[in-house]
């Protein structure tokens, strides 16, 4: 009995000892295995602080169409101001040349047919005196005022030849404008009226005057 006994005992211990064998190999397997997909983890996952750099591929260079959109907006703007100022500048000015040249352009043929046979620069000079008027009234236009008196003791009509010049002293521009039939001690006014641009500036000038 005792050996029988001791016989199971022994077979008991054997079995034992083989499923704590085989237990512990199965653990070191699954220890290993784990030890495995952390290394895997960790050679896949993103070094904390590190970002990844952007694909550019898909960058346009353009900007988005709503920043494109506001400037254009902008330029069309601007541009439709400038316009507008320039419009208004050119109304301004014709208004004024309409304001004046209502008689002008036949005094201003007249002034201009006597002073052809006019030697020397007439005997009236010390009868004319000019003024320039500032663009802002011009409507951006190169005029000035001349101003004619009759100092004499007779009735008489006057012609008048103003010279623009420019820098070097040429005449770029002659405007003539006269007055008819002033009473002795008698004035008026006329406007002479440069149709050249501002720029290069010209210099105005009393050319002739004659009285007739």
């Amino acid at each position: 009995m005792s050996e029988t006994t001791n016989g199971g005992s022994g077979k008991t211990r054997r079995r034992l000892a083989v499923t704590s064998a085989l237990g512990c190999l199965v653990l070191t397997l699954g220890l290993v295995g784990c030890d495995s997909d952390n290394g895997d983890d960790s050679a896949t996952s993103p070094t904390p602080g590190l970002t990844r750099a952007p694909d550019t591929a898909s960058f346009s260079g353009t900007p988005p169409s709503a920043l494109a959109s506001k400037a254009a907006s902008a330029v069309d703007s601007a541009r439709a101001s400038a316009s507008a100022a320039a419009s208004s500048a050119s109304a301004r000015a014709s208004e004024f040349e309409a304001s004046v040249s209502a008689e002008t352009a036949r005094r201003s043929a007249a002034a201009q047919e006597e002073l052809k046979g006019v030697q020397g620069r007439g005997n009236a000079l010390s009868e004319v005196g000019m003024t320039g008027l500032p663009t802002t009234e011009t409507g951006g236009l190169l005029a000035v005022a001349v101003t004619i008196t009759n100092k004499t003791q007779s009735e008489a009509s006057y012609a008048v030849q103003i010279d623009f010049k420019d820098s070097d002293g040429k005449v770029v521009e002659s405007r003539f404008v006269g007055a008819e039939n002033l009473e002795p001690g008698q004035r008026e006014q006329a406007f002479a009226i440069s149709r050249q641009p501002l720029e290069p500036k010209l210099t105005p000038y009393l050319a002739k005057a004659q009285r007739y």
